[in-house]
C-alpha cells in the first residue's frame, strides 16, 4: 500500500532491543532511513524475538495495512540478499525460496 515514506529504525531484530530492569524496552543501533513501515516488522518477524502482542500493538497504534504478513518476505528480501553477500550460503534457502514464490 502506499502510505508514503515512514523513518524506520532499519536494524529492528531481537538483538537490537532490551529490557531494563524497571520493565521498561529500549530500541538501540538503529540504521535510520525513510521507507515502508512494513520493513522494520518483517526485520523483526525475520531475525525473531519478539512477541506476538508487539505485531498486534504495532497494528493497532500505526494503522498498518491488514495483510501486511503477506508480503512480508518481499521485505525480507533485500536483508537476506546483505547476509548472503556478507556471511555467505547460509542464507541462500531463505532467499531462493522467497524468490521461488515469484516464478
Amino acid at each position: 500500500p502506499d502510505d508514503g515514506p515512514h523513518l524506520i529504525h532499519g536494524d529492528l531484530w531481537s538483538g537490537n532491543y532490551l529490557q531494563a530492569q524497571d520493565g521498561t524496552y529500549y530500541l538501540f543501533d538503529p540504521a535510520l532511513y525513510f521507507g515502508h513501515k512494513e520493513m522494520d516488522l518483517a526485520m523483526m518477524q525475520l531475525f525473531g524475538g519478539f512477541h506476538n502482542n508487539v505485531y498486534e500493538m504495532y497494528e493497532e497504534i500505526s494503522g498498518i495495512d491488514k495483510n501486511w504478513k503477506q508480503r512480508s518476505s518481499l521485505f525480507q528480501l533485500y536483508p537476506l540478499l546483505v547476509h548472503l553477500n556478507l556471511f555467505g550460503k547460509g542464507y541462500k534457502p531463505q532467499v531462493m525460496a522467497i524468490l521461488n514464490t515469484y516464478k
